[in-house]
């Protein structure tokens, strides 16, 4: 088959069994009956009209099934992502208005663009330099903002506003004597139900249930007359085909914003689809997925949507509900599309409250309170990592948050291949091996001799701290006349390394101290037999093992 071919037709669609069909079938009328008032309620959330998050839900997830390699990711808008979008359009234009739609369908281009470039490039490990701790410090304030953000619907004031959660907190306390009774009534019962049916009937989708519910009592008792505010009049049809505002000044300014969401919606789709794919015993193609979601993202944007990605919550139910291939998320958009074309008159009573706590609740389970903890215990930096995001996104808002959050984990990564574990080892005699001897005191160091392991890698800048620890050592020991490398735990070495190591052996020297090196790999032998070593020093960096070379040095 070629290439063509392979992209164009996926595997689970060369290879669809028939026996899958009442799985994909069942799973993907249950995702719809979700993704119908979440597509809204997350519309409403990126300061969009609720329409817009079901155009979302059409076009996207057919083509990310066709161009995709999950079978089970359920791909739509999602809670982060759309208050992403909401940060970065409000600087562009307010909300509501025409101009602020014409950035958010750019936003969704930029971003399908960005996720198509990297995945054409191949440059899927990217995301690998997004520290899982920064992650979830980001994911959890930004749950807090998004709930947040949704007080004004679900209070029934006129608004709130701020990029902050100390903006959005004082903004909120500035209106609660115009809240509404009767809204405040409908959106916290709406909540409790969704709770109880979360723990209680998880099998039944929760939204549709709120949604149809919050929408008779409206409807029945003219909820809407005594001031509850509704959805109104959604336009009847498919998403309209629209090209894109090609303005290069706004897409500049978009830029930041629309890679942010491009890495952190490929960073949220891979983990959930990875963690079903290891399930169902089959492989996801980190590549193929950012070129299926950039393909998503370039349709919601020529069929009047937003960014889209794959969302935590909808891919378990779609996995839950039987899905077996792709073919889940077509039957998802077809329904869509049929809600589309003949029943959105059925929204015109929905109360804008029922959304806001379908937001709430979805974004509840994303504070990740365990994860912290479990950080602090295991990896205190890597707890402070989450709890340094966390802060920044509360108290600046998200873009902010995420760029601490990158910024601190590479400087925590760049602190720590500094500064590498070096251990001194001594014998045991038993168990016949060398071994740290802080971890083992009871293990010999031979006389005169210091047994040196460095368990990383040796570049420009940590050959500095290897020295300081080795003068730190030898300050202390006036007796040492050989100091013998273990460089098993040394992958590579870089020039600056090896100059700055030849220099210390030579320094050494001068002081009547041997150095010697055993048992280096095969890419760092080589490295050293270009650098001269094995004519300059001799048998000193040839001996396979340490216990080899204590023992021949100690004759």
């Amino acid at each position: 088959m070629t290439p063509l071919k392979t992209l164009l037709v996926p595997e689970w669609l060369r290879s669809y069994r028939q026996a899958d069909f009442p799985g994909d079938l069942a799973a993907g009328a249950v995702v719809a009956v979700i993704l119908a008032p979440q597509g809204m309620a997350y519309a409403l959330l990126a300061g969009l009209p609720p329409i817009v998050g079901l155009y979302a839900s059409t076009v996207p997830l057919l083509v990310y099934a066709l161009v995709g390699s999950s079978r089970h990711l359920s791909v739509g808008p999602v809670a982060i992502v759309s208050l992403l979008v909401h940060v970065a359009c409000s600087k562009v234009a307010p909300p509501g208005t025409t101009a602020y739609l014409a950035a958010a369908v750019q936003l969704a281009l930029l971003t399908g663009l960005l996720q198509l470039l990297l995945g054409a490039v191949r440059a899927g490990f990217m995301v690998n330099f997004l520290s899982r701790a920064a992650i979830g410090g980001f994911t959890s304030a930004a749950a807090l903002l998004i709930a947040l953000s949704q007080m004004k619907s679900l209070l029934g004031i006129s608004g709130t506003s701020g990029g902050s959660a100390f903006q959005l907190a004082t903004s909120l306390f500035s209106q609660l004597g115009s809240t509404h009774l009767l809204t405040i009534t409908l959106g916290l019962g709406a909540i409790g139900l969704l709770l109880v049916m979360q723990r209680l009937t998880p099998r039944i989708p929760g939204p549709l249930v709120a949604v149809v519910v919050g929408t008779l009592l409206t409807a029945l008792l003219n909820l809407d007359l005594a001031g509850v505010r509704t959805v109104g009049d959604l336009p009847h049809g498919l998403p309209p085909f629209a090209v894109p505002d090609f303005s290069l000044g706004q897409l500049l300014s978009l830029l930041p914003a629309g890679l942010t969401i491009a890495m952190i919606g490929y960073l949220e789709s891979f983990a959930v689809a990875g963690i079903i794919a290891d399930k169902e015993k089959y492989r996801i193609a980190p590549n193929r997925e950012l070129l299926g979601l950039g393909a998503a993202n370039l349709a919601a944007a020529f069929f009047s949507g937003y960014p889209v990605t794959g969302g935590f919550s909808r891919t378990a139910v779609n996995h839950r509900a039987g899905a077996r291939t792709g073919l889940a998320g077509l039957i998802t958009a077809l329904i869509i599309s049929v809600i589309l074309l003949w029943f959105t008159h059925l929204f015109h009573y929905l109360p804008t409250t029922i959304l806001a706590a379908i937001v709430i609740v979805a974004v509840s389970g994303l504070v990740e309170i365990a994860e912290a903890r479990y950080l602090f215990r295991v990896k205190p930096c890597d707890g402070f990592t989450f709890l340094l995001t966390f802060l920044v996104t509360l108290g600046f808002g998200v873009e902010w948050g995420i760029v601490a959050g990158v910024i601190f984990s590479l400087l925590v990564f760049i602190w720590r291949s500094a500064h590498p574990h070096i251990a001194q080892l001594g014998w045991l005699e038993k168990e016949g091996v060398y071994r740290n001897i802080r971890r083992y005191p009871e293990a010999v160091v031979p006389s005169g001799m210091l047994l040196v392991r460095v368990d990383a890698s040796l570049y420009f800048a940590n050959m500095a701290f290897v020295e300081d620890w080795l003068r730190g050592i030898l300050a202390s020991c006036s007796d040492i006349t050989h100091i013998i490398f273990d460089m098993s735990g040394v992958n590579d070495m870089d020039a600056v390394a090896l100059s700055a190591m030849e220099r210390m052996v030579d320094g050494y020297a001068e002081r009547d101290i041997t150095v010697a090196f055993s048992g280096m790999k095969g890419p760092v032998r080589d490295l050293a037999g270009r650098a001269g070593w094995p004519i300059k020093y001799g048998r000193m960096v040839g001996f396979l093992s340490l216990q080899q070379a204590v023992s021949e040095l100690r004759t």
